[in-house]
């Protein structure tokens, strides 16, 4: 009997590792062949696109970086946008760690998000929902030659969402037609059949503030 269990533990401690790998971040397992995406203090390389992208840009601008700490920080305090990345990207795997700065009220409806293949001015986006709700795929996809709305919510594997003020953890995998979402161990969220396979990455202002850091791709 002893040397049973001795073997049952010699056994769990030698996939222990196989099991924690799983876990962690594409970027913690294949630390090489990443490209940093970190915007410059003057944010050259991006631009911001309104939503919906018949709006004129709001004058204000919300996007900071602060170089002490390696963040990009969004303050939520001009209008509903886009900031995007103006590099055009197929197959790829996008890092990003992201945190909501605390609000006094309980009840905060915390809202930003990751884009994925947006069209030029964001009439087509697949974005990657973030906020205190989960994190899910969703957007506006070509369908039958008409724009198509998704909504994966509902399929959401799991809420891994941290709290505000906590960093969480995000990696979205675009291959094909495919997307899937990554977030804090665990993928949650999976887009098959998408019809725009090209395109370009963009972070969400939604009225709150947010954080971003360890912005990299690996294209495949």
């Amino acid at each position: 009997m002893l040397r049973r269990l001795l073997f049952i533990a010699a056994a769990a401690l030698a996939l222990a590792p196989v099991l924690t790998a799983q876990e962690r971040s594409l970027l913690e397992r294949q630390p090489a062949g990443w490209t940093n995406l970190m915007p410059p203090p003057d944010l050259k390389g991006w631009a911001r696109v309104p939503i919906p992208p018949t709006l004129g840009v709001d004058p204000r601008q919300q996007w900071t970086v602060d170089t002490a700490s390696g963040t990009l920080i969004c303050s939520g305090k001009g209008g509903h946008e886009w900031l995007k990345y103006e590099k055009e990207y197929g197959d790829f795997v996008f890092h990003v760690e992201w945190r909501f700065t605390p609000l006094p009220q309980a009840d905060a409806r915390y809202n930003s998000g990751i884009g994925i293949r947006l069209s030029p001015v964001g009439e087509i986006w697949h974005q990657a929902q973030t906020g205190p709700a989960g994190a899910w795929l969703f957007g506006v996809d070509v369908a039958g030659g008409k724009l198509a709305r998704t909504n994966l919510r509902e399929q959401m594997v799991e809420n891994r969402v941290k709290p505000a003020g906590e960093w969480n953890v995000m990696e979205v995998y675009a291959e094909g037609d495919t997307l899937r979402l990554w977030l804090n161990g665990k993928v949650v969220s999976e887009w098959k059949g998408c019809t725009i396979t090209r395109g370009f990455l963009g972070l969400e202002a939604e009225g709150f503030e947010i954080a971003f850091r360890n912005m990299q791709i690996k294209e495949k």
